[in-house]
């Protein structure tokens, strides 16, 4: 188990029956990496493989 992964369990737990939008996600990506500048670059990595999880030209 990845140390990261416990975020993941407890956001799951907390928050698994909620529905967001993508818009609502990115709004709290942009507002973490204002309080977090220092994790900017993992933040827009995340975002961009989301953003093009299902597009085989970007393997």
């Amino acid at each position: 188990m990845y140390f990261t992964d416990r975020g993941i369990e407890e956001l799951e737990r907390r928050r698994g029956d909620e529905e967001v939008t993508l818009a609502w996600v990115a709004d709290r990506l942009q507002q973490f990496v204002d309080v977090h500048p220092e994790f900017e670059t993992a933040v827009e990595r995340f975002a961009t493989w989301l953003a093009r999880e299902d597009d085989p030209d970007d393997d």
